[in-house]
């Protein structure tokens, strides 16, 4: 995955006005926690930071700290690579999860409050894995 050339605007204006709203309150929140300002990553991702991760199994490549996309059936948040690993994700509210992702249908069903403490975890977490090296 790379960091495009493209403004985030310019898929931004691809959402639904409702989605938008959640979109936009999620990336000033991202914007807060990570310090950093958000990049297009491929067609369809916000991403934060860059990083360069290396596996054991020699798999390798670039991703971003955190990054959201807007899919058909919720928002996906890209947390880590176990996000059940954290605790506070049972006071969240409404979600599913995946190996590294939060899955929210909307922001009304979650506590903003408790997302925001988890993302701040997150992103120190991330920042402290053995198998990633932090690039910008």
């Amino acid at each position: 995955m790379e960091i495009t050339s493209t403004h985030i605007d310019n898929y931004l204006s691809t959402l639904e006005p409702n989605r938008l709203e959640d979109i936009l309150v999620l990336t000033n929140l991202l914007s807060k926690v990570t310090g950093r300002s958000p990049k297009l990553w491929g067609s369809n991702i916000i991403g934060y930071g860059n990083l360069f991760y290396k596996y054991s199994t020699n798999t390798s490549g670039h991703m971003p700290i955190i990054g959201l996309s807007s899919r058909k059936q919720a928002i996906t948040l890209y947390l880590s690579y176990d996000v059940n690993q954290f605790d506070i994700l049972s006071s969240l509210g409404k979600y599913t999860t995946g190996k590294g992702c939060l899955y929210i249908k909307k922001l009304d069903d979650v506590h903003l409050d408790i997302l925001e403490k988890l993302l701040y975890q997150v992103y120190d977490h991330v920042l402290n894995l053995d198998f990633v090296k932090l690039v910008d």
